[in-house]
């Protein structure tokens, strides 16, 4: 292995660090934003509502694009 390609490998996969980094740190941002954005505000006092699932399958209560697993069926 030459210089050269140690150089190349190293920079193609900082490359793919920082991208990943910047892809993250946009996706959270977004999510975060939109979850903020849309349906009611969260009330100030009194415990947040928990995620469960409805009868159709869809996920109540749960903004981010992961799911939680085994949650519990909605009342």
């Amino acid at each position: 292995m030459k210089l050269r390609d140690l150089a190349q490998g190293s920079s193609v996969f900082l490359g793919v660090i920082v991208a990943g980094y910047l892809s993250t740190t946009y996706v959270d941002q977004r999510f975060a934003m939109q979850a903020t954005t849309t349906g009611s505000p969260a009330p100030t006092s009194g415990p947040a509502p928990s995620a469960c699932v409805g009868e159709d399958g869809s996920w109540k209560n749960w903004p981010w694009p992961n799911v939680p697993a085994l949650s519990p069926k909605c009342r």
